[in-house]
């Protein structure tokens, strides 16, 4: 990894007063730059702003290659420890029939099972916009299904010609 270009390091310090802190953490006060680039030369470490915007600029002497390496460790560590979440769509009609009901259920617990979150829709084609109600108690038992192991993140709502809600995996923090 470069140099960020808003890290100011060693020569490209443009401030020439800076406040200081010393590599071991204390404060060694408000001193020119030439003279805090001195104390970090004699400690064989790099003198880094920390903070640009106070009034003197805040650097702080420090090992530079160490630090960079530090910050990328816990990069890829917060990269490891995140879980991508995708969500699954499982589609249903207002007249499904029960073996294709729990062909679809079947999936979505697949899929809540491996922590992806469920859509469920139901488009209505037609006519069949006038009875809603079908709809609904097609989700709702959709729902009892799977209430064990899902939360209901969005209950069912419409949207245009279609109706959907949002199921999320339980989590299990006890």
């Amino acid at each position: 990894m470069t140099i960020a270009k808003d890290m100011m390091l060693n020569e490209n310090i443009r401030a020439h007063e800076l406040r200081v802190i010393g590599s071991d953490g204390e404060q060694i006060g408000v001193i020119s730059k030439s003279e805090a680039l001195k104390i970090a030369e004699e400690a064989n470490l790099d003198l880094l702003v920390v903070s640009p915007n106070a009034k003197p600029p805040v650097a702080r002497v420090m090992d530079y290659g160490k630090y960079q390496y530090e910050q990328q460790k816990k990069e890829r560590e917060a990269r490891k420890n995140q879980k991508t979440i995708s969500v699954k769509e499982v589609r249903l009609s207002p007249t499904i029939d029960i073996g294709d009901f729990n062909t679809k259920l079947r999936n979505a617990r697949k899929f809540l099972e491996k922590g992806d979150k469920v859509k469920a829709s139901i488009r209505f084609k037609g006519r069949a916009i006038t009875h809603k109600e079908i709809g609904k108690e097609v989700l709702d038992r959709f729902y009892k299904e799977v209430a064990d192991i899902a939360v209901l993140e969005t209950a069912a709502k419409m949207e245009g010609r279609s109706m959907f809600m949002m199921l999320a995996p339980q989590t299990t923090d006890k």
